[in-house]
C-alpha cells in the first residue's frame, strides 16, 4: 500500500507521500497476533498511529475494507494517513494520529463503558470488551499518557491492555538504554500487570543451549544503539561482534558456527515482538488472569525485514522500485499479483478463508456492524431561565448551575434527560457551580464509597457520597484528561450503544492547557457540552494567568464545535436546551458556553430562539439606513448599553446589538457564500442582521476576549467596524480599573462612536 502510494500513484505536486515502512514492519506481528487471534467483537482497540496501513490491510482481508480502497493511502478521499473515525468508516474505534491521546483515550473508554453497564444503559445482550492501545514506544514520552495512568489508578480502571511496540527507535533517535525499567515501574506503581514479551522461540532455544546464558546476557546488555547498529548491518557484524567477546566460550561457537550470515541475522533478531505464538501465548496467559490493567513490552526492530531494519534514520525510509522488487520476490509474491489476498502463501485458498470466518473478532457485534446507535433523547421544549428578584443580579455561570439543579430533579419532563447527562470536572466542580447537580446526581464510582463528612454530622454544603450510580465523574486538575473523559463519554453512542449527555466544565483560560485533546475529542465527532467558566478579565481579582484572551478564537476555529457566550439568563436557557439538542443530531456537534461570574441585572423581554441560537440578536433594532450600532458579547452587556444610551441622545437611529456566537455567525457566513459561489441564493444571518444599517455605517463592537473575534464582521457589508477586546495579558484589579485600562469601559466604547462615526 505505502509502495504504491509512493511509486505506482501519479505524483503530480511531487511532494514525498511517505506511510512509515518501517513502522509497519515494526508493529505488523503484533497486529497480526490480536486480530488473528485474541480480540473479541466487543474490544475497542487504539491502533498506533503509523501502523494504520497494517490496520487497513487486516480490514481487508477480514472484508471489512474494499480492495479498491487500499490504492487510496494518503490520497484525496482515500484512506488516511492515520487511522480517523469520521473518515475511514466503522472499523476504526478510535482516531490515533495526535501522539499518546489514542493510547489514554483508550482507558478513558473503559471507564465510560463501565459507567454504561454500571447504569444499565448498555443494549440487552451487548458484552463488554476489553480497551486495547498498540503504542509506539516514543508515545510513552508524551505527558498526557501518565496524566492518564494517575487518572485510571483513582478510578481503578479495568479490562484495559497497553501493548508497546518497543522498537526502540524514536523519530529522530534510539532510544535511551533500559528504557523498559523505569516503564515497568512506573506502570507496577498505577496497579497495572507488566508482561515483558522480548525473545521469540528460536532466541528461547538457543539461550537453553549449553552456555546460551551468555548469549543471553550478551544481548540483554547490549546497548540499544548498538543492537540498531548491528541489526542494519547484518549477519557479518553480527558474527563478528559475537566473536570478538563471546568467541571462547565453546556453547556460543557450536550456536553461531553451523549458521550462515542471514541465519545468524535471523537468529539475533528473533524478538518477540515478531513472534506469532510467543505473542500469542502471553496475550492468551493474561487473558485468563482477569481484567487488571496490562501493559505488553514487546521488543521488536523497526523496519523488521526491511533493507533499512534498524538504521537510526529509517522512520521516514521508503524501499526503492529496485529494493521493493527483491523484497516481493523473497514474499514469493508474483509481479502484478500484490493485492491478491493469499499470494505468497502455500495454505489451500478454502483453508484460509475457513480461518479468516472462524476469527473471534471477524464476527458480527451487532447486526448493523461495530458502529451502534442509541436513540435520541426527549429534550423539553424549552428550558425556564432562573428568576432573580427585582434589583438583584445574576451570572451566567450561577444561572447555568441553577438551571443544572432543577433538571437534576428529574421531575417531569426532565426524567428521561436527567438520567443521561453526566458531568465531568478537572477539580474544579464546585467553583463552577456544578455542586447543587452533584447533591442531587452523586458521584459515580465502581465502588460505594460513603461521604465521611456527612456521616461524621460535619457541616458542608457538598453530599458527595460516590456509588456506581453517581452521574458525575471527578477528575485531577489535568485538563487533557478532561477532554479525553468527554471524548469517551461523548462516543457511548457509537461505541456502547448507550446515548449520554456529557457537560465538562473548566476554567476558561484552561481550555489551552487542554486544546490538544479537545481538538482530538471534536476530530472524532465526538459529542458533548463544555462550559468553560469564569471567563476574561472580569474575573478582576485573579490577574493574568487566569484572565482568558484567544478563547473565542478558539471557538470561531475549532471544526465540530459550536460556540457560544451569553450575556443573560433568557439566552443561556435557550442556548443550554439548544446544546442538548443540537449534540444528538446527526448533523450536530459538541457545544461550548463560555460563561462568566459577573452578575448583571436580568431583563423582562421575550426573545427569538432562533436568533440566539444563530449568534445574535437585536436589543433595540437601528432605524433604516442608521449610522451606526454597538454590539457586545457577553459580561460587557452593561458597558454597552450604558454607552448605547448615551449614544441615542445624538444618534436615536442606531441600534444595540447583543452578539451571542460570533462563530455561529462567521460559520453561517462563509456557508452562505459557498452557496453562492455554486449559484445558490443564500443570505446568512449576520447579513439580515445588518442589512437595515447603511451601507457606510459603522459597528463599535465589544468583548471580554480578543477583539479579531468581531473583526470579520466590516467584510459582510463593507462597513466600518472598531472592534473592542483584550489582546494583551491581563493583570489583578477591580472591574472599572482593568475595563479602563483595557479600553472596555463605557467611556472607551463612546470614544471608539465618536471615531466611527467620524471615520478615522
Amino acid at each position: 500500500m505505502i509502495h504504491h502510494a509512493n511509486h505506482i500513484r501519479p505524483n503530480r505536486d511531487g511532494l514525498k507521500v511517505g506511510g512509515h515502512q518501517a513502522s509497519c514492519a515494526s508493529s505488523v506481528s503484533i497486529l497480526s497476533a490480536l486480530y488473528f487471534g485474541i480480540l473479541k467483537p466487543a474490544d475497542r482497540v487504539a491502533v498506533k498511529p503509523h501502523a494504520g496501513p497494517v490496520f487497513h490491510a487486516i480490514n481487508y482481508l477480514l472484508g471489512r475494507q474494499g480492495r479498491e480502497r487500499l490504492s487510496t493511502l494518503r490520497a484525496f478521499g482515500g484512506i488516511q494517513p492515520y487511522p480517523s473515525r469520521v473518515k475511514d468508516g466503522a472499523e476504526v474505534d478510535f482516531s490515533t494520529g495526535s501522539v499518546g491521546l489514542g493510547v489514554a483515550l483508550a482507558s478513558f473508554g473503559s471507564l465510560v463503558q463501565d459507567y454504561v453497564h454500571l447504569h444499565n444503559l448498555a443494549p440487552e445482550g451487548l458484552p463488554a470488551g476489553r480497551h486495547v492501545a498498540i503504542v509506539g514506544d516514543a508515545e510513552l514520552d508524551e505527558g498526557n499518557i501518565y496524566e492518564a495512568l494517575l487518572e485510571g489508578w483513582k478510578h481503578d480502571i479495568r479490562n484495559v491492555w497497553w501493548v508497546v511496540d518497543y522498537n526502540r527507535q524514536s523519530l529522530d533517535s534510539v532510544v535511551p538504554d533500559r528504557l523498559f525499567g523505569r516503564i515497568e515501574g512506573l506502570f507496577r506503581d498505577m496497579g497495572w500487570n507488566v508482561v515483558t514479551i522480548k525473545y521469540g522461540r528460536k532466541l528461547e532455544a538457543a539461550f537453553a543451549r549449553p552456555d546460551g546464558d551468555a548469549l543471553r546476557r550478551w544481548i540483554d546488555d547490549c546497548p540499544n544503539s548498538l543492537y540498531a547498529a548491528l541489526t542494519f548491518q547484518g549477519g557479518a557484524a553480527w558474527r563478528a561482534a559475537l566473536l570478538a567477546e563471546l568467541g571462547r566460550i565453546p556453547g556460543i561457537r557450536a550456536i553461531i558456527d553451523p549458521l550462515t550470515d542471514d541465519e545468524l541475522a535471523a537468529l539475533m533478531t528473533n524478538l518477540g515482538g515478531h513472534d506469532i505464538e510467543t505473542l500469542g501465548d502471553a496475550f492468551r496467559a493474561q487473558d485468563a488472569e482477569g481484567d487488571q490493567p496490562t501493559c505488553f513490552i514487546a521488543y521488536t526492530v523497526k523496519g523488521m525485514g526491511l533493507p533499512f531494519a534498524g538504521h537510526k534514520d529509517n522512520h521516514s525510509g521508503l524501499m526503492t522500485k529496485e529494493q521493493m522488487a527483491v523484497f516481493r520476490d523473497a514474499m514469493r509474491i508474483r509481479p502484478d499479483h500484490e493485492w491478491d489476498l493469499f499470494e505468497g502463501l502455500d495454505i489451500p485458498e478454502a483453508e484460509l478463508r475457513d480461518f479468516l470466518a472462524q476469527v473471534p473478532f471477524a464476527q458480527p457485534l451487532t447486526p448493523g456492524g461495530r458502529r451502534l446507535a442509541s436513540p435520541a433523547i426527549h429534550v423539553p421544549a424549552a428550558f425556564t431561565a432562573p428568576k432573580v428578584g427585582e434589583g438583584r443580579r445574576q451570572s451566567t455561570q450561577a444561572a447555568f448551575g441553577d438551571i443544572l439543579a432543577e433538571i437534576g430533579r428529574g421531575h417531569g419532563e426532565y426524567a428521561e434527560l436527567a438520567k443521561r447527562i453526566v458531568t465531568t470536572s478537572p477539580d474544579v466542580t464546585v467553583s463552577t457551580n456544578l455542586g447543587p447537580w452533584v447533591n442531587r446526581r452523586g458521584i459515580f464510582d465502581r465502588h460505594k464509597k460513603n461521604d465521611v463528612f456527612r456521616d461524621a454530622k460535619l457541616a458542608s454544603a457538598q453530599r458527595w457520597g460516590m456509588s456506581p450510580e453517581g452521574q458525575h465523574v471527578e477528575l485531577g486538575i489535568a485538563e487533557q484528561n478532561l477532554f479525553l473523559m468527554l471524548a469517551g463519554l461523548g462516543m457511548a453512542d457509537r461505541l456502547y450503544g448507550a446515548r449520554l449527555l456529557p457537560i465538562g466544565t473548566v476554567y476558561d483560560p484552561f481550555v489551552n492547557r487542554g486544546l490538544d485533546a479537545l481538538i482530538y475529542a471534536c476530530y472524532q465527532d465526538a459529542r458533548f457540552l463544555l462550559v468553560s467558566t469564569p471567563s476574561g478579565l472580569t474575573l478582576a481579582p485573579e490577574g493574568g494567568q487566569h484572565q482568558s484572551v484567544n478563547t473565542p478564537l478558539i471557538g470561531m476555529a475549532a471544526d465540530r464545535l459550536a460556540s457560544f457566550e451569553p450575556a443573560h439568563a433568557d439566552e443561556l436557557a435557550i442556548l443550554l436546551r439548544h446544546a442538548f439538542d443540537h449534540m444528538q443530531k446527526p448533523d450536530g456537534s459538541a457545544v461550548w458556553l463560555r460563561l462568566s461570574t459577573r452578575g448583571l441585572e436580568q431583563p423582562a423581554r421575550a426573545l427569538d430562539p432562533a436568533a440566539v441560537i444563530a449568534g445574535g440578536h437585536w436589543v433595540v433594532p437601528p432605524a433604516p439606513g442608521a449610522r451606526i450600532a454597538v454590539a457586545y458579547q457577553g459580561a460587557l452587556a452593561p458597558e454597552a448599553i450604558a454607552a448605547f444610551e448615551e449614544l441615542r441622545s445624538e444618534e436615536p437611529t442606531a441600534g444595540l446589538l447583543a452578539i451571542t456566537s460570533p462563530d455561529r455567525m462567521h460559520a453561517d457566513w462563509l456557508a452562505a457564500r459557498r452557496a453562492a459561489r455554486r449559484g445558490e441564493g443564500a443570505q446568512s444571518h449576520v447579513e439580515r442582521l445588518l442589512s437595515p444599517l447603511s451601507r457606510d455605517a459603522a459597528l463599535v463592537t465589544v468583548l471580554d476576549g480578543h477583539p479579531a473575534a468581531h473583526a470579520w464582521m466590516g467584510a459582510v457589508r463593507g462597513q466600518r467596524v472598531v472592534p473592542l477586546g483584550v489582546d494583551r495579558f491581563g493583570q489583578a484589579g477591580d472591574i472599572p480599573d482593568l475595563y479602563r485600562e483595557y479600553g472596555l469601559d463605557t467611556d472607551a466604547i463612546l470614544d471608539a462612536c465618536a471615531e466611527a462615526l467620524l471615520g478615522h
